[in-house]
């Protein structure tokens, strides 16, 4: 943009607009590069837009009365997680601008100043910490050790969405006030009035509650489906758990396969190794767990031989990849449908709201091998069926096991 001092009020105008995303800049978010990180002003601006993305005020000036509303205001619009409350630092003396703060909102809330400010990030922690405790009992009451796998109860599930919605919106607002996974111990105030708190769990903690969340999402089942019995907040599903830490888990993995290849290694000792494997295995979904532990029993009966080339993961990953590809040969062997079109559809994100849009799943049944189908329900039922009855089960075999991402069939 090109203004000169004849321009002013049309660079003013346009500064308002893209803060308050307005047109022409209703999308302003997919173009970054028209975005304003940072505004510079002395005593303009403080009036006249609302902006969902302008979080942070600085001051380096003496505020008072009305301005100091007019001022803080312009970070009061709230943007879900991503900007749960505005942050105003100060600079200027702040002791007297700690006062005015207080004799504006008395004076501007009609004395009433409920739901004004924020906790600080001492509460914030604090919370963290009794929400985490509160996680922590309910999967050990459930028999769960090391957040290892969802509880079965659907209450429990159901509370632990409820208590990781607490602990991640806690954990956002103690973000934005300055924590990082870095420093899990913080000290606050001076002198008698000083305390300390240490967070009583750590990013990869966090990233395996998040795990489990996110198998909440996938339904209760561990499919894909959609009916969870309990809210489940979207953008929490989203948490990366990529950059959970497996380096541990694959030096579980080597200490068992050194005490394992020792001569002389009595059982108590293999045992050993083997549940401290197992107690890493909390870092993985339900899935992974199942071919984690195929391959352990591989590699406990000598039936793989072990590449230290490859990490555990790696051989968790081929593991479910020859398990997806068996159990999609399986189906096609009992049902005689054809493979490439059930693997573009497995290869597909879907549910059951859209399996069949444009008619695939339609097009999928019209390639059953109705003899090889009939044979096949026949020995599940040990009884002799119609060919309606045939027709409606393989529907509902192959809705579950696209949109469940594949299982093993009965023998």
């Amino acid at each position: 943009m090109d203004f000169t001092l004849a321009t002013h009020g049309k660079f003013k105008k346009d500064i308002s607009v893209r803060l308050s995303h307005k047109e022409p800049y209703l999308r302003i978010e997919h173009t970054p590069e028209k975005q304003l990180d940072l505004l510079i002003v002395v005593n303009q601006m403080l009036t006249g837009f609302d902006s969902k993305w302008v979080n942070t005020l600085y001051l380096d000036k003496i505020l008072e009365k009305a301005n100091l509303i007019q001022a803080f205001s312009r970070t009061n619009r709230l943007f879900g997680p991503d900007k749960p409350f505005g942050t105003i630092k100060y600079y200027r003396k702040p002791h007297t601008m700690e006062q005015n703060i207080e004799k504006a909102f008395k004076l501007y809330s009609g004395d009433i100043p409920y739901t004004l400010f924020v906790q600080k990030l001492d509460y914030n922690l604090e919370m963290m910490n009794s929400v985490f405790a509160q996680i922590e009992y309910l999967f050990i009451n459930a028999e769960v050790a090391d957040f290892h796998n969802l509880p079965d109860d659907l209450t429990e599930r159901g509370k632990f969405a409820s208590l990781f919605k607490n602990l991640d919106s806690y954990l956002q607002a103690a973000r934005i006030q300055g924590f990082n996974w870095g420093e899990l111990t913080y000290k606050f105030g001076k002198g008698a009035g000083s305390k300390t708190i240490t967070l009583d769990f750590d990013e990869n903690t966090y990233l395996i509650l998040a795990l489990r969340y996110k198998e909440l999402a996938n339904g209760v089942g561990g499919g894909r489906t959609t009916d969870v019995p309990f809210e489940i907040v979207g953008h929490l599903t989203e948490i990366n758990t990529d950059v959970i830490d497996t380096e541990y888990m694959n030096s579980r993995f080597t200490k068992y396969l050194n005490i394992l290849r020792k001569e002389g290694a009595d059982q108590a000792q293999i045992q050993h190794s083997l549940d401290e494997l197992h107690r890493s295995f909390a870092s993985l979904s339900k899935e992974e767990q199942k071919y984690a532990n195929l391959f352990l029993n591989d590699v406990h009966r000598g039936a793989v031989k072990v590449d230290p080339e490859k990490n555990f993961r790696v051989y968790i990953t081929e593991y479910m990849s020859k398990g997806k590809d068996d159990q999609i040969k399986s189906i096609v062997d009992a049902l005689g449908v054809d493979e490439v079109l059930l693997r573009e559809m497995m290869n597909t994100r879907i549910t059951k709201d859209n399996i069949n849009e444009y008619g695939r799943l339609d097009h999928l049944k019209n390639t059953l091998n109705m003899d090889k189908a009939k044979s096949y329900f026949e020995k599940i039922e040990k009884t002799s069926l119609p060919i309606f009855r045939v027709n409606i089960k393989a529907h509902y075999l192959l809705e579950k096991f696209i949109t469940e991402g594949g299982f093993e069939l009965n023998d």
